[in-house]
């Protein structure tokens, strides 16, 4: 499981034509943000990308951001706060919310972080998408899945797992794929259903009283902004939860397995230079992540008095002790 390729990148935003190479003098491009993070978020590697690259907020770059991951209500009220900005770009992440900036606009690009761009029909190609969307897919429902396994090898003796999924990200169809798949290991399901962050703390505390002895969180938008919250709940339970970017168990998580959100938020900034520089949504594939890392945090593993097989240890990608 050392970094290995998942799918081919479709079409990587790397060779952009020599015309597009370089800013218009004395411009400044206006961004538009709808993002989980607060914009004082310290890990924002979007945003370095975007510097590196010459784009500086304050000299050429005018960003406006809204922050919905603890505000999911606003979600539409936020996309036509931006198309009223009159932004160039709009960079954004989740399904629900791409589908909300769509509603908002026909016209300004949209480049987004989403589970699946094809599946979900927020684009009818990859290679040359329709519409004003591009972005990143993350294959989120097969690294659910992926996942599970992942953690029911971490935690001997499994017998009942708890889900925690997002009612407004996670379809049906993958859940009940996800509750097929722990049946063939024997292991029982209890479903938690969580519609809002008021809600989080409540489910999670509810979870050993099912008799799960292990936590699987559905890759949403909603569980990352809330995923300090998540953490210490867990740990006071003694619950391990796999989450599903490896920073969380770099953060205090038990386990993770995903891409890097890191390189994904990076190559959301290349796509957002592009179309600065001219050019269309059309000629912008949509990239598949292709790298995906499994970070096991022993030292949480140890308070919560998990023993981790050591076969599991020697396949991740970090191990931290």
């Amino acid at each position: 499981m050392r970094r290995r390729e998942f799918i081919a990148l479709i079409g990587a935003s790397v060779a952009w034509p020599f015309a597009a190479l370089a800013q218009q003098a004395g411009r400044t491009y206006r961004l538009g943000c709808l993002l989980p993070p607060p914009r004082d978020n310290p890990n924002m590697p979007f945003f370095e990308e975007l510097r590196r690259r010459g784009f500086i907020e304050g000299q050429n770059l005018t960003v406006e951001y809204r922050a919905y991951g603890l505000h999911a209500d606003l979600i539409s009220q936020y996309a036509a706060e931006l198309v009223k900005a009159r932004v160039d770009v709009i960079a954004t992440s989740g399904e629900e919310t791409v589908r909300a900036v769509q509603l908002a606009t026909k016209t300004i690009p949209i480049v987004a972080i989403v589970g699946d761009m094809l599946g979900s029909g927020l684009v009818t190609s990859l290679a040359r998408p329709d519409g004003n969307t591009t972005g990143v897919g993350i294959l989120a429902r097969e690294l659910d899945g992926k996942r599970q396994d992942i953690l029911i090898e971490a935690v001997p003796g499994l017998r009942r797992m708890a889900v925690l999924i997002d009612v407004k990200y996670t379809k049906f169809a993958k859940l009940e794929a996800l509750q097929e798949a722990a049946r063939a290991h024997n292991i029982e399901f209890s479903i938690h259903r969580i519609a809002k962050g008021e809600e989080i703390a409540a489910a999670i505390d509810s979870a050993p009283a099912s008799g799960a002895t292990a936590l699987n969180i559905v890759s949403s938008p909603l569980f990352h902004a809330h995923r300090h919250l998540i953490m210490e709940r867990t740990a006071a339970l003694r619950l391990p939860a796999i989450y599903f970017f490896p920073e969380m168990a770099e953060e205090g998580g038990f386990a993770a397995y995903g891409p890097r959100l890191s390189a994904l938020s990076e190559a959301n900034a290349r796509q957002v230079i592009q179309l600065f520089r001219g050019s269309k949504v059309a000629d912008i594939p949509v990239e598949q992540a292709t790298k995906f890392e499994l970070v096991i945090n022993l030292k949480t593993a140890n308070a919560m008095g998990v023993t981790v097989p050591a076969t599991l240890v020697a396949r991740a990608d970090k191990v931290i002790e």
